[in-house]
């Protein structure tokens, strides 16, 4: 065996030591095939208001640039799929943001690694990404093996779904480099059907602009009236297009306690809801990825999604 291959062993036993799902590797270089593909997206404005999409174009496509002498991606897949998910007929949020900020879990869990990769192997100079910096990781876990993207540009394994984290490692030393999967989506079209704001504007391709968690997370001002009552119930980010994929019958629970909700979000009724007050707001949400829309945000989404609700019964 020769040192790159046992170098990338001991670092994928770690990983999995640490709880992440998997680990794969890829070589540090310029993502081909995904430049002209995001320059046509940002041509047709799919980014909305999401203006940093447009920013370090080169560095997004180019891990090389965003760390000096980087010479591999190691990609890892964190599961959050939940054992329980919230009452029906009550607004929801993603399963992703029911627990703890995946961004400061995962980031621990990833100094860990380096932490150990440096006691292993010695002086390995890198950097940490957790959805932070320009790095396209759903390209890199693609091209890594991990699975391969979807007709809703997520991520899939045939294993595990597509319920999970993905965030990098990318280091200076060469390793053993995995290949990537081939795609299983085949003639599928449940994202696509599913989508209440045919955000799915073809396959593979997501118009960011009038997606659900668009709307509900990065949209700063208020959501365009022509999106009235499409939002089913979402008022913090949105599952369908996951939900009703068929790989991810396949999703097992997470084994990561920071991941569980906390009790009261699951007990909150529509009224709870619409009545929450700032000072619920963040003790429900007191490490929680929902801070990120913000208590005002929150509410301008809760009374958009209810609004339709209003009208009906008039």
């Amino acid at each position: 065996m020769d040192t790159r291959q046992k170098y990338s062993d001991v670092i994928k036993t770690e990983a999995k030591r640490l709880g992440f799902l998997s680990c794969g590797i890829s070589k540090a270089g310029f993502l081909e095939e995904e430049a002209p593909r995001l320059e046509e997206w940002l041509k047709g404005n799919m980014q909305g208001e999401m203006g940093y999409m447009q920013n370090h174009f080169d560095k997004r496509l180019d891990p090389r640039l965003l760390v000096d002498g980087a010479k591999s991606v190691l990609s890892l897949l964190l599961n959050y799929y939940p054992e329980k998910t919230q009452i029906k007929n009550t607004f929801q949020v993603s399963k992703y943001a029911y627990g703890q900020d995946y961004h400061h879990v995962i980031k621990t869990k990833l100094r860990q690694l380096q932490e150990f990769i440096s006691e292993e192997i010695g002086e390995v100079n890198g950097r940490a990404f957790v959805d932070s910096a320009p790095v396209m990781d759903k390209a890199w876990a693609a091209k890594s093996g991990l699975g391969w993207i979807g007709k809703h540009s997520n991520l899939l394994t045939q294993q595990v779904g597509s319920f999970y984290f993905i965030a990098e490692l990318i280091v200076d030393i060469e390793l053993d480099y995995d290949t990537p999967v081939t795609d299983h989506c085949g003639t599928c079209t449940a994202c696509i059907d599913a989508c209440p704001t045919q955000a799915i504007a073809a396959p593979y391709v997501v118009d960011g602009s009038k997606c659900i968690s668009y709307f509900t997370i990065e949209l700063k001002n208020e959501i365009p009236n022509e999106f009235l009552g499409k939002f089913e119930d979402w008022v913090f980010g949105c599952d369908i297009c996951q939900d009703v994929c068929p790989w991810n019958k396949f999703s097992k629970p997470h084994a990561e306690p920071l991941f569980d909700p906390n009790p009261s979000l699951f007990a909150m009724t529509k009224k709870d809801w619409e009545e929450i007050t700032e000072a619920v707001f963040k003790k429900v949400f007191q490490n929680s990825a929902v801070k990120r829309t913000k208590f005002s945000g929150l509410k301008r989404n809760i009374e958009f999604v209810g609004h339709k609700e209003q009208s009906k019964s008039e």
